[in-house]
Order: structure tokens, then sequence, then C-alpha cells
């Protein structure tokens, strides 16, 4: 992303802050501010815009469409200010008017997505093209990089894929360049002209690599990608390692869930053997971390039935009870995982865990598919909320490049954010079924 672009997004925050802040003295009056209101709306006003960045309300390619603004927008405030409110009601005596909360909601959810959307078109029109030429052979690169022209708005572009001669690539640096940087999409290609690479960094031409801007602009490891630079992808997964800070996350996370729903899970249990007798939970070996089986629990949303090897979820509808019907959208079915979460055989956030069967599978015939359990397999994850439900191998390929993309950059803020969309995914009914 152009780095104009990125300040943009920086400075659009603080921007939004102050709009809160102005449209919040007007309601009240600056005679009337106090250091106890203050700082309520400096809470109120924060939570806010982090409710708008975790429902991914200033990413690039949604924050120049209008109606992704206010739908990422209406969906982050009213998340931020219910979450907001909790800090205001057990620290403060003397509370912000109703009022305020009103015109704060007003306007975060119309008039500040049409200052940050009318913005961010503005400033990426006057965004200059950039044009790479690419080492690599086009048919190979160019679905990938047609991908990240579209995520770009169309400001990155191929001026020219070159399966290269020394003397092609030496003659396009030599003229005066009609690109702007070169592109290294394939390592082996790059060894052959090293020497002409090294001759354009002396005359001042940048030099990329596929990975990075695949990685910025798409937010997931494309299989193709990731085994063109094979040596550097599996020195970066060998270093992965399991964070503590998670852990202690997990263990908050699940005990407040199993606490908060446990009348819920019981309404729902009663359901199920009322409906379909026992057993209420449905206990399945699933691959976790370090390609180690365990146990996972769910409650059982399908008719008992022998079946003789492992289906998609697509293939047994005619089996879904009535209770499954609600349970499943809306992911109930899955609660008795935090359980799960609890003991430490999964966590709240990484890859979902796979049957044994679709495992073994996907090892022999998807390059870096054991990647996936470098870290503990997930009740929510990046490619939960990015990606639909995978029904088929091909569809399993495209949504590891999520989980790869989830692996190498993993940190607390990226598990905070994934968290929050987490709901996004709930009430849009998106994901994994």
């Amino acid at each position: 992303m152009n780095r104009k672009t990125k300040k943009m997004k920086i400075l659009g925050a603080p921007i939004l802050f102050i709009i809160l802040l102005l449209s919040q003295s007007a309601t009240i009056g600056y005679q009337q501010w106090t250091v106890n209101f203050l700082i309520q709306a400096i809470i109120l006003n924060l939570f806010i815009l982090i409710g708008i960045y975790a429902f991914r309300g200033f990413e690039y390619d949604k924050s120049t469409s209008m109606n992704s603004c206010f739908v990422t927008f209406f969906t982050g405030t009213i998340a931020g200010t219910l979450i907001a409110i909790i800090p205001i009601l057990l620290f403060f005596d003397q509370r912000l008017h109703q009022n305020l909360f009103i015109i704060t909601l007003l306007t975060s959810c119309i008039l500040n997505p049409i200052i940050f959307c009318l913005t961010m078109k503005t400033m990426i029109k006057s965004l200059p093209i950039k044009k790479y030429l690419v080492i690599g052979k086009q048919s190979e690169i160019e679905p990938i990089f047609k991908e990240i022209e579209e995520k770009s708005m169309g400001k990155i572009k191929a001026y020219m894929y070159m399966n290269p001669s020394a003397i092609a690539l030496e003659r396009e640096i030599t003229l005066e360049p009609a690109f702007h940087e070169i592109l290294i999409a394939d390592p082996k290609l790059e060894k052959t002209v090293r020497p002409q690479i090294e001759e354009a960094k002396k005359k001042g031409i940048k030099i990329d690599y596929l990975p990075k801007i695949t990685e910025e602009y798409l937010q997931r490891i494309p299989i193709k990608i990731a085994e063109k630079f094979k040596d550097y992808y599996e020195i970066v997964f060998d270093n992965i390692k399991e964070s503590p800070a998670k852990r202690v996350l997990d263990v908050c996370i699940s005990i407040i869930a199993l606490t908060v729903l446990s009348p819920i899970m019981l309404f729902v249990a009663l359901w199920i053997f009322f409906e379909d007798g026992s057993p209420i939970i449905f206990k399945q070996e699933r691959i976790g971390k370090d390609g180690k089986p365990f146990i996972m629990h769910k409650f059982r949303s399908m008719r008992n039935e022998q079946k003789e090897k492992a289906k998609f979820v697509t293939d047994e509808q005619h089996r879904i009870l009535k209770i499954g019907k609600i349970l499943r959208p809306i992911r109930l079915d899955e609660t008795p995982q935090f359980w799960d979460i609890l003991i430490g055989k999964m966590s709240f956030i990484g890859p979902r865990p796979e049957q044994v069967n679709f495992v073994n599978d996907y090892n022999e015939n998807i390059p870096f598919y054991s990647e996936r359990h470098r870290l503990k397999t997930g009740l929510t994850g990046w490619a939960q909320i990015t990606y639909q439900y995978a029904a088929n191998r091909e569809e399993t390929a495209k949504k590891l490049s999520y989980d790869l993309y989830y692996i190498k950059n993993r940190n607390t803020l990226f598990d905070l954010s994934i968290i929050l969309q987490t709901l996004e995914a709930v009430v849009w009914k998106k994901g994994a079924k």
C-alpha cells in the first residue's frame, strides 16, 4: 500500500476522534464539560474507533466503498459503544447524558463514514500508479497479480512479465525505465540475472518481492507463492512458537464464556435430548497442534446415523435437527469447545481442527498443509472470518492460505481484531459451518 494512503489511514482515526468530541461538545456545551465527562467521552470514542478498526472499517478496499463504510462503521460503533458502557457504568457515578450517546452514535454511524470514505477516495485518486517489471512467468504469476491489482484499486500494475535472459533485462534497465520497481516473483529466475539485479539497485531502482506485496494486499499466503519461495517460508514456519499471552487470553475467554453461556447451554442440551435423545454432546477425533489427535466436543446438531467415512457438512444437510438449524448459523453448537480451550487442547483463535481422514488426504495433496498445525487449532480464526466454508480440496487450499497468513503474522493485536470480527461473522452468518 502506498505510504501516502497509509498515513491517511493513520491520521483518519484521530480526525474521526476529534469530530466525535466536537459533536459531543456541541451537545452539552463547553461550559458543562468536567474532567469526569471528558474521561468518559474519551473512553467512549476510543472504543468506538477500536470497534471500527476491528470490523475492518479502515481497510484499504472497504474504506473506498460508501456502502461498506456505513456497514463497518455502524457495526463497529455499536460494538464499541456496548463495550465502553461497561467501564462507564462501573467506575463513574455521574455519567454522560443519554443525549450525548445518541449524538455520538449518529455522528459515528452517519457523518464519519461519509467523511472518511470521501477523503479516502480523493486520496486514492491522487496516488500515482506503480508499475512493476515482474521477474516470473506470466502464466504462473498473472492470476495472483491480477488479484493484487484489484485490491490496490488499480494502483499496482504489471509493466511486463519477464522470464528473463540477462541481455533482455539489462536492456530494460539501461533504457529510460518505463517501470518503477522490479518485482521478484520467482527466486530461481532471480539467480540467473543476479548481476543485472545488482546493477538495477545501483541505478536506484527498487527491488521488491512477491510474498511481501501479496501478504500486504491479500492478507493471505497463496500456496503457489509459498511453493515458489519455499526456502523462505520453511524457515519462517520452523520458528513459529505458541505465545504465553495467548494462553492467558484463552483461559480468560473460556471461563467467561462458560459462565455466561451456561444457561443457554443447559437449554440447548435439553432440547437436543427431547428432540433426538442422547448423546447430547458429539465427540470426534480431530487433529491439533503438531499433528496430534485429540477429542473435540460440540453439541450434536444432526440425527444419529452410521457413517462409513468422513463427509463434508454440505453432504449431510438431511441429517440436521430442528435445533441444529438454529444453532449452526450462530455457532452455538460449538460452545462446548470452550471446555477444550480451557483444558488446553484448543485455542480460541487458530486454524479449525479437521477430521483425521481429511488431514491425511490434505497432507499428501496440498503443499504446506501440515504447517497449519504449528499452532493450536481454534474455535475461530482468520480463515473462518474471511473465507467461506471449504467443501472440497480446491477450496481447502484457498482457505489454507489464510491460515498460513495468520500463523506467520500472529500477534496480540491481530488476535483481538479477530475476536471482534468473529461477532460480525456470526451476525452475518459468514465463514465455517
